[in-house]
């Protein structure tokens, strides 16, 4: 099985396994070397003993006894028959590899005495001692490695168990959020990291959750303000324009019945003319309503001088503007985004504001193009939640790839500006 099909369990176990045989076999070559070293050592002071003995056996073989030689280190002494050949320690697996790697073959052979007294025997360095210590070094490493390897899985094996659980109930939670289920929620127990997620999770669906209200109360009252402006577009033709076309009708009527008066006939047209002068306005004022034709035929700063003007003279608020020279060229969506956004912040100020004046500045900033409104008005502390007016601001400003800042406070009035990224030529 490949590594990348594994759980993650067993991935994380794998590299520590890896790891601790890693560290194990470094720690057992250090020891090999250290041992090599000692085992060096110990073999040449059991070399000049074995020369000691057969130098002392050839001149006096009565003072060589088996029981003072039985019992020396790192030195054997064995006695022969008279036929006896020399035996030859055999030595397989592990403890043939350490004498091998401990011993080469320089300490591999013995001397053979044959004494004045007929005896025969053979003297040889024996390392079997120094090849257990090793062995059992090595036995205590591996089982040292092991015992630690085995507690380390555990405490992983319990760390990513307890892990998995949080895991699988952000999953479980995330399941229900993309199922529409914007109530559920973690819960905030446990270690600090998984207390601390609970609680991102937790404000996150909570704020998709006043999201999806916000956007709901958004929509029904988009759906008001567009059956009010239908409304109003309906009473304006039937009402205004409507009544302006009956008029003219009738006054062509009576036009035909006095068609021999002069006199009626001339204060009829006069009345026409009125009547039709009168529906022209009414169709401008309803056409500008529904799209300002300024932008098609003004530049952006001579369309908002006359949207400053009419607003000026409508609600009779001192209303100034400051255009900056070289504005950044806008295509057309962005011209009538940035439009509407200065007429919405205009008719909010208007409604809201309680100013007697207003400063509207249009400039180009480093980054782009910058719109400033403000007003000397009452002010209040920034709605935590945007009404219809303000989101549309927002959205508008998005649109074109900018944010809209308010600020306010009591008594100080209203500041709103907007930044518009762009390529300033």
């Amino acid at each position: 099985m490949r590594l990348i099909d594994l759980s993650a369990l067993w991935r994380i176990n794998l590299w520590v396994t890896l790891f601790f045989l890693l560290v194990m076999l470094a720690c057992a070559g250090v020891l090999l070397h250290q041992a090599v070293a000692d085992v060096e050592r110990e073999l040449q002071s059991a070399e000049a003993v074995v020369a000691y003995l057969g130098d002392t056996a050839e001149r006096d073989p009565a003072r060589l006894q088996p029981r003072l030689t039985q019992s020396l280190r790192h030195v054997r002494v064995h006695w022969l028959g008279a036929d006896e050949a020399v035996p030859m320690p055999q030595e397989h697996g592990l403890d043939a590899w350490l004498g091998r790697h401990l011993l080469g073959e320089r300490h591999q052979g013995s001397r053979l005495l044959e004494l004045g007294d007929g005896r025969r025997v053979a003297i040889a360095v024996d390392a079997r001692d120094e090849i257990d210590e090793v062995r059992d070094s090595l036995q205590q490493l591996a089982g040292l490695c092991g015992l630690a390897l085995l507690l380390s899985l555990l405490t992983i094996r319990w760390a990513v168990r307890r892990g998995m659980g949080l895991l699988d109930e952000l999953l479980q939670a995330l399941r229900q959020v993309s199922g529409g289920q914007l109530t559920a929620r973690l819960r905030e127990t446990g270690l600090p990291e998984a207390r601390q997620l609970a609680r991102h999770f937790n404000h996150m669906t909570a704020s998709l959750e006043q999201a999806r209200a916000d956007n709901a109360q958004l929509t029904q009252a988009l759906l008001a303000v567009q059956e009010r402006e239908r409304t109003q577009l309906a009473q304006a033709l039937h009402d205004d324009l409507g009544q302006y076309l009956a008029g003219i009708r009738a006054q062509l009527c009576l036009l035909r019945m006095v068609a021999d008066q002069p006199a009626a006939v001339a204060q009829t047209t006069r009345t026409l003319e009125l009547e039709c002068q009168r529906l022209q306005q009414g169709f401008r004022a309803l056409v500008h309503d529904l799209y300002p034709l300024a932008l098609q035929h003004m530049p952006l700063a001579e369309a908002f001088a006359l949207l400053v003007s009419q607003w000026q003279a409508s609600q009779g608020i001192d209303c100034r503007l400051r255009v900056g020279a070289r504005l950044p060229a806008l295509p057309g969506p962005s011209r009538t985004h940035l439009y509407r956004l200065l007429q919405e912040a205009l008719t909010n100020v208007a409604r809201h504001a309680a100013a007697s004046q207003v400063r509207v500045r249009l400039q180009r900033s480093a980054r782009g193009l910058r719109l400033l409104v403000r007003d000397n008005g009452c002010g209040a502390p920034r709605p935590l939640r945007h009404g219809v007016g303000l989101h549309s601001m927002a959205e508008r400003a998005r649109s074109l790839g900018g944010e809209l800042r308010i600020l306010s406070r009591p008594g100080a009035g209203w500041a709103l500006a907007v930044n518009i990224p762009m390529e300033v030529q």
